[in-house]
């Protein structure tokens, strides 16, 4: 995944958890050149709130982090998604070399988020439906590579058992026709990106790659996930090669 860099086929399926439909799959809201159905997905039965916090942050690792990061800027309650890298030191943490696949980055998404508004189980829904396909080994459709691999990066231990019964129901009820790979790790520190891959998708909505495997992300999650589709994504602002809000 680069600026320039010619489309490849990439499996981009989206999924959508509810409405109790599991096994069904619904049609006509793909732009050109993008063909897969989507598939329910149940929503996690174990969802746990934080009385009265107002604050979260999830680390979610699910391919190229432009179409994730663009996907949680359009939800209500997230406040902040900041493209990035985790799972490697910090100083590893460049697109130049994580894209060796050799420095132990991910490419990631740091989402901060309002739990009373969306819980942590509805921003899981939301990356093993929209986000990516999390039984694709280290690579998603095109992007080839560990820094491609689909990965949590927990918070807390409420997180893990959050996620831990997600992926154990998701794989009991078979929604998916393999089994979930999503690596589970404890906290590890988060940098972000260079200021040229933030709000890459919202920046560059012509560009082949995000027209083809990113832009439908985004319809998914606003036609699937209506009551928490926002129109106007949270969007970053960058300056002096720092990001901020």
């Amino acid at each position: 995944m680069t600026g320039i860099r010619f489309d490849r086929g990439r499996r981009a399926a989206l999924r959508f958890s509810g409405l109790a439909l599991a096994g069904a799959t619904l049609y006509g809201i793909w732009p050109a050149g993008a063909q897969e159905a989507m598939v329910v997905v149940p929503a996690p039965t174990l969802d746990e709130r934080k009385p009265g916090a107002t604050t979260e942050t999830a680390v979610l690792a699910g391919g190229c982090f432009w179409g994730v990061q663009a996907v949680y800027q359009h939800v209500k309650g997230v406040s902040r998604a900041v493209s990035g890298y985790a799972g490697g030191p910090k100083d590893k943490a460049f697109y130049d070399m994580v894209t060796s696949g050799r420095t132990g980055h991910a490419e990631a998404v740091e989402v901060t988020f309002d739990p009373g508004i969306v819980s942590y189980g509805q921003i899981l829904q939301i990356f093993f439906s929209v986000a990516h396909d999390p039984t694709q080994l280290n690579r998603q459709g095109p992007d080839v590579g560990t820094q491609y691999r689909s990965a949590l990066f927990f918070a807390d231990p409420a997180q893990r058992r959050i996620a831990e019964a997600y992926i154990a129901q998701l794989d009991q009820a078979r929604v998916f026709p393999k089994k979930i790979v999503t690596q589970l790790n404890d906290a590890m520190p988060f940098f972000a990106a260079e200021t040229y891959h933030q709000d890459y998708a919202t920046l560059n909505p012509n560009s082949p790659y995000i027209r083809r495997f990113d832009l439908p992300k985004i319809e998914g999650l606003k036609h699937l996930f209506p009551a928490a589709w926002r129109a106007d994504p949270v969007l970053l602002r960058v300056s002096g090669g720092k990001v901020s809000q």
